[in-house]
């Protein structure tokens, strides 16, 4: 209820901003060049910020400019290290927000603000709206009255949410990069050698590493321990090695799933969980934002996926193999063993010849 009441009232106040304040759509377009400063917004979760890398340091690397992020303190770590991203500013809630986006804008002069998001946030829109930037970029997605300069969001049911943000660098007059790109998370050396001797104490004999991701960001993508203890015993017919990686809310499940005969991986520091799956030779998850992890280290993927009241493509993994099965029910109760056994051994078995 207060959401919903916070959204009206964004909603309001940016009506009202606009009437004072409205974008130029005819003002003269700039060149971006290696002195240019722009900053990118892409708040939500850390999958958000991951299928955003792409673009990022595409833009980068062809236009050689200044590039600042605003993100939310759920998914900076995305950006922390990043050798496309300048200065990384942490967005606070509340009023505090507004007042020190205000601030950054003041210090840094920007020759354009983007919008990354692909859907409308009233807190993204009211911020666009203030920014004193003289260029304004997003989606052409309902609110186009903030920006000066849109492209058209491309059909989300058939176009990959990487292809999609990617198709941002039109507005900076790029063409769409015809090499393959994927997703960018930069691994720290200390990160490395902590996973590398986790490994080392768990798997006395190195073979091939198959991870079983239990947890999503919601309990509705739980596949329940029987079903797991069952893919467990499935996958273990092959010579490999399994890893049992969790979220410490389901910390619980993984013991029972284990039985104290299957390594457990739980870590709260994001550096060592994305560096546990650089380090796998194939990952079965039903979490999206793993996934991408997954895309940026080519490991291959078996995902299983909620995919409720939705005609949205599915957050698959860009440029990596895949495999998966869906339900289209709000969670996966009726996504049965045997119909996960019986596409994942097929696909697991191409890497294990």
């Amino acid at each position: 209820m207060l959401k919903s009441l916070e959204i009206f009232l964004k909603n309001i106040l940016l009506r009202i901003f606009l009437l004072i304040n409205p974008s130029n759509k005819n003002i003269e377009e700039i060149s971006f060049y290696s002195n240019s400063r722009i900053l990118f917004i892409r708040l939500n979760r850390i999958g958000d910020a991951l299928v955003s890398t792409p673009l990022l340091s595409y833009i980068r690397e062809e236009l050689k400019c200044k590039i600042d992020i605003l993100a939310d303190s759920r998914n900076y770590i995305v950006f922390h290290k990043a050798d496309f991203v300048d200065n990384l500013y942490v967005f606070p809630k509340g009023i505090k927000g507004f007042n020190f986006f205000r601030s950054i804008c003041k210090q840094n002069s920007y020759d354009a603000v983007v919008d990354l998001h692909d859907d409308i946030s009233a807190t993204v829109s009211f911020l666009i709206a203030a920014s004193p930037a003289i260029n304004k970029f997003g989606f052409a997605k309902g609110n186009e009255k903030i920006y000066n300069k849109t492209v058209k969001r491309p059909d989300s049911t058939t176009v990959h949410i990487v292809d999609r943000v990617l198709t941002l660098a039109k507005l900076f007059e790029l063409e769409l990069p015809k090499e393959k790109l994927n997703i960018i998370y930069k691994l720290l050396p200390e990160s490395l050698k902590y996973i590398d001797n986790f490994l080392a104490i768990n798997f006395h004999t190195p073979r091939f590493l198959v991870g079983i991701n239990i947890s999503a960001g919601s309990d509705a993508r739980f596949w329940g321990v029987e079903r797991y203890v069952n893919l467990i015993n499935e996958v273990k017919k092959f010579n490999v090695n399994i890893l049992i990686i969790t979220a410490e809310k389901d910390y619980r499940y993984a013991e029972e799933i284990s039985r104290k005969k299957i390594p457990i991986f739980c870590e709260k520091d994001f550096n060592k969980f994305a560096s546990v799956v650089s380090k796998l030779n194939f990952l079965i998850t039903p979490d999206t934002a793993v996934i991408h992890l997954a895309s940026a280290y080519i490991v291959p993927v078996f995902g299983i996926y909620v995919r409720y009241n939705t005609t949205d493509m599915i957050w698959s993994p860009y440029n990596t193999p895949f495999e998966y099965i869906e339900t289209t029910q709000p969670n996966l109760d009726n996504v049965s063993f045997e119909s996960v056994r019986d596409k994942l051994i097929p696909f697991l078995s191409n890497y294990l010849k």
